[in-house]
């Protein structure tokens, strides 16, 4: 049985710094310390592990934020799980244990950056958990050594999730009804494969998307629900307004 808890021992934080070498394929400078682990557990962040037994096998890190007008938030900066565990429900566990733990704490809003290349990832933020995105960034972090990353640049999708909103409570429970869609953004399942054999067609591809994105959140859209199918997953963007 998978089980989550929140982390404070230098032991544990040790063990998540390893995860992430394990995980993405970081070089050693470009590992998060143990030390930004331990200042996240002392002012207001969160740094959660998921267990089997004793065996640590994925990890949450985020750390407090302040938005212009002095709202205060989390960044989720990190999350992982090891493969041999990954499609078994391990990083919901962990999304629902960090919400939980910021509606205690009175934090309404957890943002965090994803790939949007990575349909499993997108559909998982979006779908799954009911975050919506009205901001994309390119290259955010540069050109890192993740074999994850296929030497692509780093563009993201900021993802806000509402933990406390009834949209949000909704799509957890399973019964949140359809959006309206006025757009949607359609990326190829092949690209996974175009990042590793065809760098070329995978970065225009991922121009072309993020052109789209930056065009329709210009205009006032947001992505508020994702499709996946065989060939493509889509984005489908609609105006989004906070209940």
């Amino acid at each position: 049985m998978i089980e989550v808890s929140a982390l404070t021992e230098h032991a544990d934080l040790q063990q998540a710094v390893r995860l992430q070498k394990e995980i993405w394929g970081f070089s050693e400078i470009e590992l998060l310390p143990v030390r930004l682990f331990v200042v996240a557990t002392k002012v207001g962040g969160q740094v959660f592990g998921a267990f089997d037994g004793s065996r640590m096998i994925g990890f949450l890190l985020a750390i407090p934020g302040i938005k212009p007008g002095g709202k205060s938030y989390l960044h989720s900066h990190m999350m992982g799980v090891l493969a041999e565990y990954q499609n078994r429900g391990v990083g919901r566990l962990l999304k629902l244990a960090q919400r939980n733990d910021a509606i205690k704490t009175g934090v309404n809003l957890i943002e965090w950056t994803f790939d949007p290349l990575e349909l499993k990832n997108a559909f998982f933020n979006i779908k799954r958990l009911g975050a919506i995105v009205r901001r994309y960034v390119p290259n955010q972090y540069g050109t890192t050594t993740s074999h994850l990353h296929g030497g692509l640049p780093t563009d993201r999708c900021v993802a806000e999730w509402h933990v406390s909103s009834i949209r949000v409570a909704d799509i957890l429970s399973g019964e949140r009804a359809d959006e309206d869609i006025e757009a949607r953004i359609e990326v190829p399942a092949a690209i996974a494969r175009w990042r590793i054999h065809e760098p070329k067609r995978a970065r225009e591809e991922q121009q072309r998307i993020g052109e789209d994105f930056v065009n329709y959140f210009r205009q006032g859209l947001a992505v508020v629900g994702f499709e996946r199918g065989e060939t493509a997953g889509s984005y489908l963007l609609g105006t989004w307004q906070s209940d």
